[in-house]
C-alpha cells in the first residue's frame, strides 16, 4: 500500500490558500464621478483599510505613477484599477506606458470599464493587462465585483513589494 504525500501546493485541499492580508494601495483611474463614488462605497463595504487614490485622466495617472506634478509624496500603488475611456490619454495608452516601464510593469493593472468591445479586450491583454472586467450596471452587482477584486488582490495573490 502506497503512502499519500501531504499536499504542499499553493492550493490546499480546500481551494486556494490565503496569503496574509495587508491593506493595499489602490490607484483608481476613473473620470466618472458616479463610478468613483460607487468604487469608494464598495471598497468601504469590504471592511479592509485599503488606501485608495483617485485620478481623473490618463495624464494624471502617469504623473501619479512617476511622482511628478504634485504627486511626489504619493505611495506607489500595489494595484491599479484602470478605466479605458479617459480624457487626455486613454486607458490603452496608459496601460502601454505602464507595462513598457521597468519600474512600473510589475504593478497589476485591472481594466475596469464599460466597454464590452472584443477589440478593447484583445488590445488590453495584448498590452499585458492582468485582467479585464466589464463594469456591471447595477449597484449590487458592482459592489460584488469590487469585493471579488479586493479579496483576490489582497488575500489570495502575493503582490510584489512596493519598494522601487
Amino acid at each position: 500500500m502506497r503512502e499519500l504525500k501531504k499536499d504542499r501546493s499553493p492550493n490546499g485541499p480546500n481551494g486556494p490558500r490565503e496569503v496574509a492580508s495587508r491593506p493595499i494601495e489602490i490607484l483608481l483611474v476613473e473620470d466618472n464621478p458616479a463610478d468613483v463614488r460607487m468604487t469608494v462605497e464598495a471598497l468601504k463595504d469590504c471592511r479592509v483599510s485599503n488606501k485608495l487614490s483617485v485620478v481623473e485622466d490618463g495624464e494624471q495617472a502617469l504623473s501619479f505613477l512617476h511622482k511628478h506634478d504634485g504627486y511626489s509624496q504619493r505611495t506607489r500603488p500595489d494595484l491599479i484599477l484602470l478605466d479605458l475611456n479617459l480624457p487626455r490619454k486613454d486607458g490603452h495608452e496608459v496601460l502601454a506606458e505602464i507595462k513598457a516601464d521597468p519600474d512600473l510593469r510589475k504593478i497589476p493593472v485591472v481594466v475596469l470599464t464599460t466597454s464590452e468591445n472584443e477589440r478593447d479586450v484583445r488590445r488590453a491583454y495584448d498590452l499585458n493587462a492582468n485582467c479585464y472586467i466589464t463594469k456591471p450596471g447595477g449597484l449590487e452587482q458592482f459592489v460584488s465585483v469590487m469585493k471579488s477584486i479586493q479579496y483576490f488582490w489582497s488575500k489570495v495573490v502575493q503582490l510584489p513589494s512596493t519598494a522601487n
